[in-house]
């Protein structure tokens, strides 16, 4: 675990944990969470033999709570910044949800060799927000809402958010795990509300399309088709067909935290890409 100051001044925190030598797997998170998100996947690469690394967005977690930045060009510059401090190679970048959209950004601008394969997990590409350019995409007063909501009680938003769509425990069946709500809370809770705020922006009305376009590196696109919040029609196979080379995998039925509640598929099909 370490500190890297960008040139801004920004602190982030980061997990580089694994043989210095091996292959590198870097995880993104997503909003408004932190590294730790990521938890049963470093532990399950580790264990096998992967160098491991994950990041605190700035102004999420443990890294400085930005008021300034919050937006997806300075979070890309970020990656590019602490890629070159540990000089990293042959990376593979996997993102969820706004980190998904981070590492869309960051890959297609990152130096050469520094990429080689890119994972999208329930990921915010090509753009969430409604448009005449993107008619399947959500309101804008959808986002205005989650605005609403910081505001005004960000830490009952930061408990309904888990409790109801984003692991699905809202749906007839499920089967809910308190803990993981409340390790949703704590995350949330650690980061700062103007970057926090200033993110919704980001996330939601980012176009990634020309960034998707660039990337040719090998890529799996994930999505579970019951994702209630990052709707699948219009993101994941989107983002794959506008990928140069990339495969499309759909979970039926599963949510937008899939990786936390169905952690053990999500790991072996990561691994199986990883590998081939």
């Amino acid at each position: 675990m370490g500190i890297f100051k960008v040139a801004d001044g920004t602190e982030l925190f980061y997990k580089d944990w694994g043989p210095k030598d091996g292959q590198v797997i870097w995880f993104h998170h997503g909003w408004p969470l932190t590294s730790d998100d990521w938890d049963t996947q470093m532990m399950f690469f580790l264990l096998k033999g992967y160098r491991v690394i994950a990041h605190d967005r700035r102004g999420h977690g443990r890294s400085t709570q930005t008021d300034t930045g919050n937006e997806m060009d300075t979070y890309a510059a970020d990656v590019i910044a602490l890629a070159d401090h540990l000089d990293v190679k042959g990376v593979t970048h996997v993102g969820h949800s706004t980190g998904g959209g981070e590492v869309a950004h960051y890959v297609a601008r990152a130096k050469p060799g520094r990429v080689s394969k890119m994972v999208l997990i329930g990921s915010v590409p090509p753009v969430m927000v409604k448009s005449d350019k993107n008619p399947g995409g959500l309101p804008i007063e959808v986002f205005d809402g989650i605005r609403a909501g910081v505001l005004a009680n960000r830490a009952q938003l930061y408990i309904d958010f888990p409790t109801g769509p984003f692991y699905g425990f809202n749906r007839p069946g499920a089967v809910i795990s308190q803990g993981v709500i409340d390790n949703w809370y704590r995350q949330g809770m650690m980061g700062g509300i103007k970057a926090h705020y200033d993110c919704i922006k980001a996330f939601s009305e980012t176009d990634f399309t020309d960034d998707l376009k660039k990337i040719d590196v090998p890529s799996l696109v994930m999505h579970g088709d019951d994702d209630q919040v990052v709707p699948y029609a219009d993101s994941g196979p989107l983002s794959a067909k506008l990928l140069k080379n990339a495969t499309l995998k759909t979970y039926k039925g599963y949510p937008h935290g899939m990786a936390t509640t169905h952690a053990d598929v999500i790991n072996a099909d990561l691994l199986t890409f990883i590998k081939g």
